[in-house]
């Protein structure tokens, strides 16, 4: 499901609800999302899953081209786990 179905969805569900509105909120609920794991802070929503942000430390890797050995940076990673109700029903 892609951004635009999503509000597509919600603007069919909710009558009261125009298209600009449903597009407004599903943006600004991505977006405190998208706030709180760029403050490292743990985002949960009951029955779906939850967003951390992981570690990776340095490292050395290896350039596929040239097979020259190259430093990378340590870097923060979105991570994505879900919870037990959306296990049980993608199952």
């Amino acid at each position: 499901m892609t951004k635009s179905e999503l509000i597509t969805k919600l603007a069919e569900q909710f009558p009261q609800l125009t298209h600009a509105d449903a597009q407004l909120s599903v943006q600004l609920i991505l977006d405190s999302i998208s706030e709180s794991l760029a403050k490292k802070d743990r985002v949960e929503i009951r029955g779906f899953g939850s967003f951390n942000i992981n570690t990776r430390p340095a490292r050395l890797a290896r350039n596929p081209k040239t097979g020259e050995k190259v430093q990378v940076d340590a870097k923060h990673v979105p991570h994505f786990k879900p919870g037990l109700d959306l296990r049980h029903r993608v199952k």
